[in-house]
């Protein structure tokens, strides 16, 4: 399985700490409320909402160099817009996977 980086905060910040640290914070901040966002709305089921959260966390998970993980999130989202659960699971995986990750920065 992939794994979470911060490779690409690394390179768009230049080296500077400051700035990923902020990058660090804002990703502490926000992925935790699109994942709550996101089961919410799974256990409705409301996929049109559910859809828009996993849009957003897709790009969470393509920040973190999740290359692999980022086509499977678009593959879920996707089928989220056509009432389809094809995906939830290895989508939840990669959920859990960056929460572990988040917990350890």
């Amino acid at each position: 399985m992939e794994q979470p980086n911060l490779d690409y905060f690394y390179k768009i910040a230049d080296g500077e700490q400051a700035i990923i640290d902020k990058f660090i914070s804002i990703l502490k901040s926000e992925f935790p409320q699109q994942l709550i966002n996101y089961t919410e709305n799974i256990s409705i089921p409301n996929y049109e909402e559910a859809s828009e959260a996993v849009h957003k966390l897709k790009h969470k998970i393509g920040i973190l160099g999740l290359e692999n993980s980022y086509q499977i999130a678009g593959r879920f989202e996707q089928n989220l817009r056509n009432h389809n659960l094809e995906n939830q699971r290895e989508f939840e995986v990669i959920l859990k996977n960056i929460t572990n990750f988040i917990q350890k920065l």
